[in-house]
């Protein structure tokens, strides 16, 4: 079930994205049942999980919320990495097996996203995650 909310999560925020302006849950609701037999409540519960996540913002219009991300989908699936990373006994291990899944392009990107972060004082890096409202 954790797995399924996470995914549906990910495909309620894709959509979002994808729109690229702000969307209501029918309008969501809809796109998602070209896939799958989604409950309205469903949605509306997930956007308004999304939304107190700080993933999303979202203003009254009328009797409903028009939701609109907050951030890219870069910065969300590095806050969704670090925090899985965080939930690790042994972060280091973790990580030998995530690199040990990675594809040779994906381990070049990685290589290349090193060197373009500056070194940075452990002790002051401040932890990914999603933008305060």
């Amino acid at each position: 079930m954790v797995r399924q909310l996470g995914e549906l999560e990910n495909d309620v925020m894709t959509r979002v994205w994808q729109w690229n302006r702000p969307v209501t849950v029918r309008e969501v609701l809809l796109d998602l049942r070209s896939e799958r037999d989604i409950a309205y409540t469903t949605v509306m519960t997930v956007l308004d999980k999304l939304f107190r996540k700080g993933w999303l913002r979202r203003d009254q219009v009328g009797r409903a919320y028009r939701y609109e991300a907050v951030s890219s989908r870069e910065a969300y699936t590095a806050a969704l990495m670090n925090d899985a990373w965080g939930t690790s006994d042994n972060p280091a291990a973790a990580l030998v097996h995530f690199f040990g899944m990675m594809s040779p392009e994906q381990r070049e990107a990685l290589r290349d996203a090193l060197r373009v972060v500056p070194d940075a004082d452990p002790d002051t890096e401040e932890t990914p995650g999603p933008p305060t409202r």
